[in-house]
């Protein structure tokens, strides 16, 4: 088992995620944003930049946090986008000695039913886009974020059968905010727990999340891990009593919200609160006996 994080909640730059990184005393980033664009969209010669302060920092990227197919993206619009992005992210993926990569199902269409979801195209998307990585030797993996996949387990099973052997990436606090699509309406949000257990035997990577959902405000409230509704100590314990080596991923959201661009911060704030979050799950560890 191995800890990594979102470091671009950290800092911006590539040397603040580094330095927080190494603070920690960790070894590897989950990359996504570098100075505010993912790293599957930086020029070729601001990529090279970051490798060379990669290596010279002895820190490496153990996945990928890409764009690609995630909740910006309609399954009623042409595929291009996310083609184009697995295409410039592999040979980045292979120079870096990088094996993991993010993707998801496409938006949610909110004007549907849940079970009128383009469901047979979302999964020839997915099938493509699974055997581009595959042939390059590399491992996709689906995240139950605001995606078709996302929608309750029954949807991620769902996928997993039409696109077999997928492998998941996890996330804790997902559900917590989600409206639960395998139930009637007005929809429940999900529970983190419930879904995990049933996605258990398919999970290759975990992202750490929690929150407490505020139904007056409509909103999440993101807490530390473990402090929320994201059954972040029970879903852990039970993944690596069960003998889970892989890697588990901050994504704090504390300081700054990734998904709302109206929420800011100063940035001694974002690095004290990305370093403050990894030291806690760090004790949240060892109070687990491991």
């Amino acid at each position: 088992m191995y800890l990594t994080g979102f470091a671009d909640e950290a800092a911006k730059d590539i040397e603040g995620q580094i330095r927080a990184t190494k603070e920690l005393g960790w070894k590897y980033i989950e990359s996504r944003n570098v100075n505010g664009q993912n790293i599957h969209d930086i020029s070729d010669r601001e990529f090279d930049v970051i490798c060379e302060k990669l290596l010279n920092g002895g820190v490496k990227i153990n996945c990928f946090g890409s764009a690609i197919a995630n909740w910006g993206k309609k399954i009623t619009e042409p595929f291009d986008s996310s083609l184009a992005e697995a295409k410039r992210a592999i040979p980045r993926m292979r120079k870096l000695g990088c094996k993991l990569i993010r993707i998801m199902s496409f938006a949610v269409l909110d004007e549907c039913k849940p079970d009128d979801q383009m469901e047979q195209e979302r999964f020839r998307r997915v099938r493509e886009l699974k055997e581009m990585f595959d042939g390059a030797g590399l491992t996709v993996v689906h995240e139950n974020c605001m995606n078709y996949g996302g929608m309750g387990w029954t949807y991620t099973l769902k996928l997993i059968k039409n696109v077999p052997e997928l492998k998941l990436v996890f996330d804790t606090g997902n559900p917590v905010f989600t409206d639960d699509r395998t139930k009637q309406k007005p929809y429940p949000k999900q529970s983190a727990w419930e879904f995990y257990t049933h996605v258990k035997e398919h999970i290759e990577y975990v992202h750490i999340k929690d929150g407490i959902w505020d139904s007056p405000a409509g909103k999440m409230k993101y807490t530390f891990a473990g402090e929320g509704n994201g059954d972040v100590k029970r879903i852990v314990k039970d993944l690596l009593d069960s003998g889970y080596d892989g890697g588990i991923s901050m994504e704090p959201h504390l300081a700054v919200v990734f998904h709302d661009k109206t929420v800011h911060s100063e940035e001694s704030v974002k690095y004290a609160n990305y370093v403050e979050y990894g030291g806690r799950f760090m004790a949240m560890l060892k109070e687990l006996g491991h």
